[in-house]
């Protein structure tokens, strides 16, 4: 660690070294970055301090990704940053992301000098005006003795309430300059409200006088797992996961009834049409988890409503589905007085709608010997799932080659699955980086088609270059996949949706400095990816999957032949 400064020295810092103090205080450890002009001094300074990273990537989409990824999996921000108007930019889509998965992230955007602003300078955007829909806050700094300030005011706001992420834009000459003497900071992040006494009663009252009780639970719940898992004991309610948040609870609990995803099977979604109590616990009830606003209760008054919902964000409570009762609290700790009740519940047999779950886990017969020399999708989540260890962090990309994925993987330990629930396609490698980064000691396994491995794979230099030796399996089927089946379902033909190829990303990933390797049979896929496990060297597996195998229900011919499904 840095030696503490004295006064004097206080005042000779650099508004970039006094930032890079507050953020290595607070445990940042790590910034990610494609390194401009605009933000020299605060790239040097992190640089040089011993208790955080600077880590360079390939592009800003990467690096970004790579920030989020570490916001999910700890918990806590990381640092992204990027020079003006194309570095903001690229950044921008894994700010969305953020945003969407609420994210902690810390973003600085490198702006124009202060003389220069306001005159269409090179590379001027309005950072703020343009950051501001997908951030929580979003501000320019324009004296450098306030940008301490306004940095400790952005890491409580990214970790307050629903954490998201904060944009600091600040004029490249502002970095440099002196931080000036100590100010008073921003306070500490508020308490996390919790459950009062009254909502916990009225809640077990409900739940245990309820006949089939099913719990959504989304990302806010996802450090309470253990109090989830005591909340679904005692009163005997199903458990759903919402829209790629499958391991917030364990996949393997006999109350487990599946993952509110993609496709969903109707025989998984029965207990939820059935259910006349249902708790929202984290969850934001997106457009995926609710099933396109189908589920739970649409349209009905609050009064008649079976659903009650428990978020820190008041904004989200009652904003998808009418509630009896919403309450604002900390998901842990209303859990926690959920668990804690006297109120005792009746056995309910959810066996079936569990079993229904499994059932729509296992691969088909035909998987393991799809003719063609083409590799079945589900043959490759099949020697995954075998090969695996069961905590191994799991990153997958968007495409339908996903749904596979999500459906025959089980996420039995806690914070296993870092997924973007905004859909970004090019997410996998770089969150696996990031991953390994944080967790070296874990197993890390990126999931991507050929269309996202393409828009972020060059992050495989970054995994080489930073020792993280993650595993890239890539479904390459030759097609932006989710678009083809759209297409084919809706219109009957397909159009810009083929990838030139087969592509030879194994020679890809060795040209980046990482191992190669390329199957078209479960044998072949099975032996590379043991040969992963051994190495300490990032490893890209290029399994070459069947196109016409678009989803875990349909076929790409036939859709293309009128089977709409």
């Amino acid at each position: 660690m840095p030696p503490e400064t004295s006064r004097s020295d206080a005042d000779r810092r650099t508004a970039a070294e006094a930032v890079a103090e507050l953020l290595a205080a607070a445990h940042v450890r790590r910034c990610y970055t494609v390194p401009g002009e605009s933000f020299l001094e605060l790239a040097d300074a992190v640089d040089r301090r011993s208790d955080m990273l600077l880590v360079s990537t390939r592009h800003e989409n990467g690096a970004g990704f790579m920030a989020e990824a570490e916001g999910k999996l700890t918990g806590s921000p990381a640092v992204a940053a990027a020079t003006r108007g194309p570095g903001a930019a690229n950044l921008s889509v894994a700010v969305h992301t953020a945003m969407q998965d609420s994210t902690p992230m810390l973003v600085f955007l490198g702006q124009v000098e202060t003389d220069h602003l306001g005159r269409e300078a090179f590379q001027e955007v309005d950072l703020t005006a343009f950051y501001a829909p997908i951030t929580k806050w979003s501000t320019t700094v324009t004296r450098a003795d306030r940008l301490v300030e306004a940095t400790a005011r952005g890491l409580r706001i990214a970790t307050s309430g629903r954490p998201g992420p904060v944009a600091i834009a600040v004029p490249g000459d502002l970095f440099g300059q002196p931080a000036g003497a100590p100010t008073l900071l921003p306070g500490a992040v508020p308490p996390r409200p919790a459950l009062g006494e009254q909502e916990r009663d009225r809640l077990a009252r409900w739940l245990a006088g309820a006949e089939r009780p099913v719990i959504i639970a989304g990302g806010g719940a996802r450090d309470a797992r253990e109090e989830l898992v005591l909340v679904a004991e005692r009163f005997q309610a199903g458990v759903y996961a919402s829209w790629r948040r499958q391991d917030v609870f364990p996949n393997n609990h006999p109350l487990y009834l599946g993952h509110l995803g993609l496709g969903c099977p109707p025989q998984v979604l029965a207990a939820l049409e059935e259910a006349d109590a249902v708790l929202v616990v984290g969850s934001r009830l997106s457009e995926i988890t609710t099933q396109a606003y189908r589920f739970p209760a649409p349209g009905l008054r609050a009064a008649d409503s079976p659903v009650a919902q428990i978020d820190i964000d008041p904004d989200q409570v009652g904003a998808v589905s009418g509630v009896w009762l919403g309450a604002v609290a900390d998901a842990r700790r209303a859990l926690r007085a959920l668990a804690d009740s006297p109120v005792a519940a009746p056995y309910r047999d959810f066996a079936p709608a569990h079993r229904a779950w499994l059932d729509s886990t296992a691969a088909p017969a035909e998987a393991a010997a799809h003719p063609g020399g083409r590799l079945h999708p589900w043959a490759v989540v099949d020697a995954m799932r075998s090969a695996l260890p069961a905590d191994t962090v799991l990153t997958n990309d968007a495409g339908n080659f996903a749904a596979f994925l999500h459906r025959g993987w089980r996420f039995d330990e806690p914070r296993t699955q870092l997924a973007p629930t905004s859909g970004a396609m090019g997410y996998a490698v770089p969150a696996a980086v990031a991953a390994k980064l944080v967790e070296p000691h874990r197993t890390v396994v990126a999931v991507a088609g050929d269309g996202g491995t393409l828009m972020t794979g060059q992050e495989l230099e970054t995994a080489v270059r930073t020792g993280a030796a993650i595993i890239v399996v890539v479904f390459q089927n030759g097609l932006y996949g989710t678009i083809a089946m759209h297409q084919a379902r809706e219109l009957g033909r397909t159009a810009a949706t083929d990838i030139s190829g087969p592509l030879d990303l194994a020679g890809y990933a060795r040209s980046l400095g990482a191992r190669g390797a390329t199957a078209h049979t479960p044998e072949e896929f099975a032996k590379a990816l043991a040969e992963a496990l051994d190495s300490d060297l990032p490893t890209l597996i290029d399994a070459r999957t069947d196109p016409d195998v678009i989803s875990p229900g349909a076929t790409l011919s036939g859709l293309l032949d009128g089977d709409r499904g």
